[in-house]
């Protein structure tokens, strides 16, 4: 199963090393290219009609990778169970699910010319429904120690406390879902920024689905501390999915990064989003996701500051929302803002994983 790692997220990178230029290639000629607003940095004025819609790249080579992965394995080694899980398909499903919705708004935006795209409650009713139908599937499929690919149970390292019913759940599993989507699509404004961010909280998730596969309650008899196990139904699996993210974001980012040849666009964001939240209900690690994911939490927390800032008292907070422009218009370059955010980024993955160890640790 190791192995499938490996392929997922070499695959994974080869596929969006070769076929982006590729599609940058087919975007371009058809003229499909970035609006850039007016009120925004000047320097931005240089990226209008830079091809976007990239996120289309990943997220086929993310699933080309997965199943690729299987197949690969499955033949050099028949004793491997190299069948797909119920917990990684959904997560694939969602993210999938999820850039159909911001590719369709995309479309409007470039094709159709209509500069807002999807009309919000068209856009809304559609991360609606991609994200019940992911909630209610994630509570099916259980496995033979009962063990669904989601918990009614909040989480944190793990789950605790009592649980929260089917319909608080899905409540649940929609915030979050609508929460990382629009986080993601909030810091997706500088070249590389919200695709390197995202490759550091993809690499988070292989090691957690390692890790909670090794020690999972499954294997309790092989445990030198049962207690400190984990009750994840495909944790080896979601590191797959993972990794396959991992890789195929690494390899867009060799074509998005500064001077990006190519954008993610809505289709790439809204994308991203989904498959962390998917990864964090699938591996119980809900509100460890706040700060795995730090980066998106506090550019969202900027544009929430900046807009309540306004409305209660007519002044604003930063220079411009999303934060990192607040820095541009302060004298930054793009590429140092876009460093430093991944520095950020990383200190929040590192603090992260720490303390998913302290709670292992702490059980022990």
């Amino acid at each position: 199963m190791m192995k499938q790692i490996l392929f997922a997220g070499v695959i994974g990178l080869f596929l969006t090393l070769v076929g982006t230029p590729l599609l940058i290639k087919l975007l371009a000629r058809k003229g499909y290219g970035q609006y850039i607003r007016d009120d925004g940095p000047r320097e931005h004025a240089s990226k209008r009609g830079t091809p976007t819609m990239g996120g289309i790249a990943f997220i086929m080579a993310t699933i080309a990778a997965y199943f690729l992965a299987k197949v690969i394995t499955g033949s050099l080694d028949e004793d491997v169970d190299a069948a797909p899980t119920y917990s990684g398909v959904l997560v694939l499903g969602l993210m999938a699910g999820m850039g159909l919705v911001g590719f369709l708004d995309d479309y409007i935006k470039i094709v159709k010319r209509r500069s807002l795209g999807l009309r919000a409650k068209a856009k809304m009713a559609g991360q609606l429904i991609g994200g019940i139908a992911f909630a209610v599937l994630s509570l099916q499929f259980a496995d033979n120690r009962g063990n669904t690919p989601a918990s009614t149970k909040l989480s944190f390292v793990q789950d605790f406390g009592w649980s929260i019913g089917p319909v608080l759940f899905v409540v649940w599993a929609l915030f979050m879902i609508l929460a990382m989507s629009n986080g993601v699509n909030l810091t997706d404004g500088l070249d590389g920024l919200a695709t390197g961010a995202s490759v550091l909280v993809f690499g988070a998730y292989t090691f957690i689905g390692v890790w909670q596969f090794q020690e999972s309650c499954a294997n309790a008899a092989t445990l030198i501390n049962p207690d400190a196990c984990y009750e994840v139904r495909d944790p080896l699996d979601l590191a797959v999915v993972s990794a396959a993210l991992m890789g195929s974001c690494l390899g867009f980012l060799w074509w998005n990064t500064s001077p990006a040849k190519i954008f993610m666009g809505d289709t790439g964001s809204l994308a991203l989003g989904g498959a962390l939240a998917g990864l964090a209900i699938c591996s119980r690690t809900e509100l460890l996701l706040a700060l795995l994911g730090g980066l998106f939490v506090l550019i969202t927390m900027s544009v929430v500051i900046q807009v309540g800032s306004f409305r209660l008292t007519g002044k604003r907070v930063f220079r411009m929302a999303p934060l990192q422009h607040h820095f541009e218009l302060k004298g930054w370059s793009e590429v140092l803002v876009v460093v430093r955010f991944w520095i950020i980024q990383g200190i929040c993955v590192i603090v992260g994983l720490g303390l998913f160890y302290a709670g292992w640790a702490a059980d022990k």
